[in-house]
């Protein structure tokens, strides 16, 4: 286990243990977390743990050409009154992403640490969201870092009615011409919409 000190810079992410744990401690400065990200790492703990970082082999990514959209779903994206818009409303999607109840689990990792760190990301430019609104009210929405390199890493996403984040995922890949999704993890839900998994050392490529 590596532990992290003052010093801006991590392990090697391959060094990481068979769960994807690679270090713990450290802090949520800016510059650290686009290096982690620069390096195919990111932070996930909860709110009673020391920072814990991540880089988990395989990864779950999308490559946006093998995007599924069942017929369903395009129906939806046609006649749905969703509207889709990315970076007007930030500090409101990773609220209501920190509030989400999921299922199993009692807390949130978006502490308020972490919520003050990505706010003060989207100031620099490297994290976006994407939000779903119908008449006028935010239903829907995620938000990611763009490593502007062609990769998105996506952090977390809500919904409050039916197919709202989903209609965002979907029309925020459909319009941007991103190489990689970085979905971190695997999840029935985006495997669905196509996501595979991928070694860490090909993942790595895509960022260096």
């Amino acid at each position: 286990m590596h532990i992290l000190t003052d010093k801006i810079e991590f392990p090697n992410p391959i060094t990481a243990s068979n769960d994807g744990l690679l270090a713990i401690g450290g802090d949520l400065s800016s510059e650290r977390l686009i290096l982690a990200y620069q390096n195919g790492i990111f932070p996930w703990f909860d709110s009673d743990e020391p920072i814990l970082w991540w880089s988990p082999n395989p990864r779950f990514v999308l490559f946006p050409s093998n995007l599924k959209v069942s017929k369903s779903m395009k129906q939806i994206l046609r006649n749905s009154d969703f509207e889709v818009t990315i970076n007007k409303a930030f500090i409101d999607v990773i609220e209501q992403c920190r509030n989400l109840k999921r299922d199993g689990q009692t807390g949130t990792w978006i502490t308020e640490e972490m919520k003050k760190a990505y706010i003060k990301l989207h100031k620099l430019g490297y994290a976006k969201s994407i939000e779903v609104w119908r008449d006028h009210k935010l239903v829907g929405g995620l938000y990611g870092i763009d490593l502007n390199n062609g990769v998105f890493c996506g952090e977390s996403m809500f919904s409050k009615v039916n197919n709202a984040s989903k209609v965002g995922f979907i029309s925020f890949i459909q319009n941007t011409n991103y190489k990689l999704i970085d979905c971190q993890v695997y999840t029935n839900h985006l495997e669905s919409l196509g996501a595979e998994e991928l070694s860490r050392n090909e993942f790595l490529k895509y960022l260096y």
